[in-house]
C-alpha cells in the first residue's frame, strides 16, 4: 500500500507541469492587410496627383497645404480677426460638396447652415480639420482626397466609394465657449 501511495505521489508530481500552449493550426502573415495598405497608398498617390493637377491648372488662386493632406485657397479672408475656432467652440458654417469634375453633389442650400461644436461632433475628417483653419467671415475652397472625405464607405447616398471632393466652407459665426486666448 505504501508503494502504491508513493507511486501515486510521484505520478501526481510529474503530471503537474503547467498547461502547454497550443500552437496555431495556420500561421497568418498579414498579406491581406499588406495588400490593403499598398492599394490605399496607390489610391492616395493618384488622388494627390489629381489635386496637384487642379492646382496647376488654377492660376487664379494661391493654394495652401492644410498640413493634413488637403489643399485650399481663400475666397474671402478676414484680416480683422486673429481668432480660429478652438475645441468646444460653437461654429455656424455653410459648406457644399463638389466632385473634382465640378459637378455639385450637395449644394450649400441643400445642406443648409449647420452649427458644429468643434472636435465634439461627427463630420467627415477633412471638414472637421478645415474648420479650424478659418476665422469668422472667411471662406475657402478645399480639395480633399477620399481618405479625408467620405472614404471607402461613401455617404450611402450620392457619394460613392473612394471619391475625392472639393468643398467651399464659409464660417458664419464663432461662439467662444471658453476663454481661449
Amino acid at each position: 500500500m505504501k508503494h502504491f501511495l508513493f507511486f501515486f505521489l510521484i505520478i501526481a508530481i510529474v503530471s503537474c507541469g503547467g498547461p502547454e500552449p497550443r500552437k496555431p493550426v495556420k500561421v497568418k502573415t498579414g498579406s491581406i492587410l499588406q495588400k490593403s495598405v499598398e492599394r490605399n497608398k496607390e489610391l492616395l498617390a493618384q488622388e494627390e496627383k489629381q489635386i496637384m493637377e487642379i492646382i496647376k491648372n488654377d492660376s487664379m488662386n494661391d493654394y495652401f497645404s492644410s498640413g493634413i493632406g488637403s489643399w485650399y485657397h481663400y475666397i474671402y479672408q478676414n484680416n480683422d480677426s486673429n481668432y480660429y475656432p478652438q475645441t468646444d467652440d460653437l461654429v455656424t458654417l455653410e459648406y457644399n460638396v463638389i466632385s473634382f469634375g465640378n459637378d455639385t453633389i450637395y449644394s450649400k442650400e441643400q445642406i443648409g447652415p449647420i452649427t458644429y461644436k468643434v472636435d465634439k461632433q461627427d463630420l467627415f475628417p477633412g471638414l472637421r480639420n478645415s474648420i479650424k483653419l478659418l476665422k469668422e467671415n472667411e471662406s475657402a475652397t478645399f480639395l480633399f482626397p477620399s481618405s479625408l472625405a467620405y472614404g471607402y464607405h461613401g455617404d450611402n447616398n450620392k457619394i460613392g466609394v473612394n471619391i475625392p471632393i472639393k468643398s467651399t466652407i464659409t464660417i458664419l459665426k464663432i461662439d467662444k465657449q471658453k476663454d481661449n486666448n
